[in-house]
């Protein structure tokens, strides 16, 4: 993960604020004012992208709040976490997902991004610094693309469509370590297998969790149930929807992987076991004639005449090791090892 991904909480607790403001012909950002000053700054008659990176300034909040009229419940939303939702209310559109981040290709990080959208402006919430949108805000800045020319609608469609792609890269790196996994089976090169495919289920399972609401979601804003959403919008929305559901099969087929490697690795350890048992009860029945010989000799009975004979001893030797002999030859022609 490059460093503008990286993952951490704003220095001393603080809220980061940043204002971009656009139209299609003028582009302001503004990083560096006061909540206060930024509002201030709001312009009716642009697109006005208010970015929050941390929730730990209430005071920050109650003046949103405030300003925009955000419903209390709506604020309870934005700082607990939540599944993803689409809500409509009277002045504008709220919509929150999960932002997954990949970490050291072994674990699933993220945080909960909240979008309020209105017809000028979007306002939105997360939880820690840096995220997935800086090569999106310099095309604003560039005027690469429809950005510039479309709403706040647009806005959060794209918005929405880089977290959305983001997915992928998510679950190709969860792809990848299910072939690691298959291929460390294959060679029994590792004793950590169960561990590393139960981390995947539970990845799976959390994946799922944060994808199949998504769906939900977004079929409000493709069936047109919300006025904040044009018909032209609708159809690139639509897209991103396609994505997910797309997401939803990938995840079920991972699923099924990880259920099949798991039946897999515990094939595998019982065929191991098995091949050690039939080794091991080789092993016991060559023993078992030659024991029996051994111990005929080891009885302490006076009237034996072998033991009187000078060849004795090389002689029981001799048909110990024939015996143990014939017997591999015999198993080994069985192909029983």
């Amino acid at each position: 993960m490059t460093s503008k991904h990286a993952l951490h909480q704003p220095s001393n607790g603080r809220a980061i604020l940043e204002l971009i403001q656009y139209d299609r012909n003028h582009y302001n950002r503004f990083d560096d004012l006061s909540v206060t000053e930024i509002i201030h700054k709001i312009n009716p008659h642009q697109v006005n992208w208010i970015n929050v990176d941390g929730l730990e300034e209430t005071h920050i909040l109650e003046k949103l709040q405030e300003h925009f009229c955000l419903h209390t419940l709506l604020i309870e939303d934005v700082l607990n976490d939540q599944r993803p939702k689409a809500e409509e209310y009277e002045d504008y559109l709220f919509f929150t997902l999960k932002m997954l981040y990949r970490i050291d290709d072994k674990h699933i990080d993220y945080e909960q991004v909240s979008f309020v959208v209105g017809t000028n402006f979007l306002v939105s919430f997360q939880e820690k610094e840096g995220d997935l949108f800086e090569a999106f805000r310099d095309r604003i800045r560039l005027d690469q693309g429809k950005v510039r020319k479309q709403k706040t609608d647009y806005l959060l469609y794209r918005l929405l469509d880089i977290i959305v792609d983001n997915y992928y890269t998510v679950l190709d790196a969860i792809g990848e370590q299910i072939d690691d996994i298959e291929e460390k089976i294959q060679s029994g090169s590792s004793d950590s297998i169960f561990s590393e495919i139960q981390q995947i289920k539970k990845e799976l399972i959390f994946l799922r969790k944060a994808v199949y609401p998504l769906r939900d979601a977004l079929s409000k804003l493709v069936k047109g149930e919300t006025s904040f959403v044009t018909d032209h919008t609708t159809r690139y929305f639509a897209d991103v929807y396609d994505h997910i559901v797309h997401l939803i099969d990938s995840l079920d087929t991972y699923k099924d992987l990880t259920a099949s490697l798991l039946d897999i690795h515990f094939n595998t350890q019982n065929n191991r076991m098995t091949e050690v048992m039939k080794v091991l009860a080789v092993i016991s029945t060559i023993f078992i004639p030659l024991t029996f010989i051994v111990g005929v000799y080891g009885m302490n009975f006076e009237y034996m005449p072998e033991l009187k004979t000078k060849w004795g001893y090389p002689l029981t030797w001799l048909v110990m090791i024939g015996i143990g002999g014939s017997m591999l030859l015999y198993f080994r022609k069985k192909k029983w090892f």
